[in-house]
């Protein structure tokens, strides 16, 4: 095939550019509508400020896709949107709640899309990411670690996440878990072979060397040190959970999954057993209802608020998810449930599933190892902060306390969201790219 006929072909195959730009107008225009009826709801009148709502929220949307559109064409279409709607959807309801934090998000969103573009800018392959695999280990514990230290550390509802320097602060556990999760993929690229490799039986499953198991049993000791010096269970999860997950794709090893799992139920337990903030969650886990007025009021009031909601809501601002506390943050799950019913929570939960699917399809067709693994970590730390929040929230799991990725209200975990989508986006370029040029051959 000539030259000229070959980049014929290639200008037939689609522009995924293209459908993106429609499905972010769409998305676009469904916020500034959620926007408009929480104003009606709330002052029966339009919102003074909808044309700057409107350009603000076009215009981040604008910024973003031609921010792929130059450096990350051939990226899914449908990442942005998706993240770009839970976003949105999320900020119409903080500032239905808590104007002061609504202004405080936007500018977060802000900030969050530049980090995106800066990403996408820097990374321009992510597998140019193993050159500084031992740079991320440290970056990523030192950023873990980092609120214990006296001074600038500081306790929030009794779980230290938190880091002041001067007027900023910020909970850097949300960056350390990206951090981690390339040096894992970096690290799990050389070793799978290792990891993978099987020297003994007990009855009729295989075990992998002893040594091997080193890894996992550091990564569940610092998860350890996480809950216990901290009070978080919900990071100390989220990061144990992440390298397990990361080691069995790595592997294709079931046995990881049982030495994972079995080491974090004796890590729970032991929990359990130590503390009393961990008694206490797991008491107002089972039965809230003894407690409604003390530790359990939260968990009450938006059980109260999802059952209120019925199949279509409330309507927004017509409900009152302002009674449960911190609803902006790790409860806003619970006043979209009151407000938009088990239609608009089913919504959220569809649009995390294709933002997850997504993510794994990504991994999926990559060529690279470490760029299969790295999607696969991305995603999972998506997939399992969604599940632990949302499963805290209706009682499937005892609350831990993280927000709900791009929804919840948090200047960290908006931006460190961003940071992740813009690296599944640039893995997704690079499968794009391969799979064009290779179509146009033939």
């Amino acid at each position: 095939m000539t030259a000229t006929a070959v980049a014929a072909k290639a200008r037939r195959i689609p522009n995924p550019r293209s459908k993106e730009a429609r499905l972010l107008l769409m998305v676009g225009l469904l916020t500034l509508g959620a926007y408009v009826l929480a104003s009606l709801g709330r002052t029966a009148s339009v919102p003074v400020d909808l044309m700057p709502f409107l350009v603000f929220t076009l215009g981040t949307l604008a910024v973003a896709h031609l921010v792929i559109r130059r450096l990350a064409p051939r990226a899914s279409p449908v990442l942005l949107p998706v993240a770009a709607a839970l976003n949105g959807l999320g900020y119409v309801f903080i500032a239905r709640l808590d104007t002061d934090r609504a202004a405080a998000q936007a500018t977060w969103t802000a900030i969050g899309i530049a980090a995106f573009a800066g990403t996408l800018i820097v990374v321009r392959e992510a597998r140019l990411l193993d050159r500084y695999r031992w740079t991320l280990a440290l970056v990523g514990l030192g950023l873990l670690l980092l609120p214990l230290v006296p001074g600038i550390g500081y306790a929030v509802n009794g779980a230290r996440l938190w880091v002041a320097l001067g007027p900023l602060s910020f909970q850097p556990g949300e960056l350390a878990k990206i951090a981690l999760a390339a040096f894992f993929a970096s690290y799990l690229v050389e070793k799978r072979d290792l990891l993978a490799r099987s020297t003994r039986r007990l009855g009729p499953v295989s075990l992998p060397e002893p040594r091997a198991a080193a890894p996992i049993l550091l990564a569940w000791g610092v998860s350890i040190l996480v809950m216990t010096a901290q009070k978080d269970l919900g990071s100390s999860l989220l990061f144990f959970a992440l390298f397990v997950l990361m080691l069995w794709v790595a592997t294709e090893r079931g046995a990881w999954l049982a030495l994972g799992a079995t080491l974090f139920f004796a890590g729970a337990y032991a929990a359990w057993s130590l503390f009393e903030h961990v008694q206490s969650r797991v008491r107002i886990w089972l039965d809230p209802w003894p407690v409604a007025d003390g530790e359990g009021y939260q968990i009450v009031q938006s059980s109260y608020a999802l059952g209120t909601g019925g199949l279509t809501g409330t309507g927004i601002s017509l409900g009152s998810p302002q009674q449960i506390p911190a609803a902006e943050t790790d409860f806003i799950f619970a006043a979209i449930g009151e407000e938009l019913g088990l239609l608009g929570t089913t919504a959220i939960l569809a649009a995390f599933l294709v933002l997850i699917g997504a993510g794994l399809g990504i991994a999926r067709r990559a060529q690279h190892p470490l760029d299969k693994l790295l999607a696969a970590g991305l995603t999972s730390i998506v997939g399992v902060q969604t599940f632990i929040i949302l499963g805290g929230v209706t009682r499937l799991v005892p609350l831990t306390g993280i927000t709900l990725p791009f929804v919840s209200y948090g200047g960290s975990s908006l931006v460190a969201n961003y940071i992740l989508l813009a690296l599944l986006i640039r893995i997704s370029n690079d499968n794009g790219r391969q799979a064009a040029a290779l179509e146009a051959q033939k």
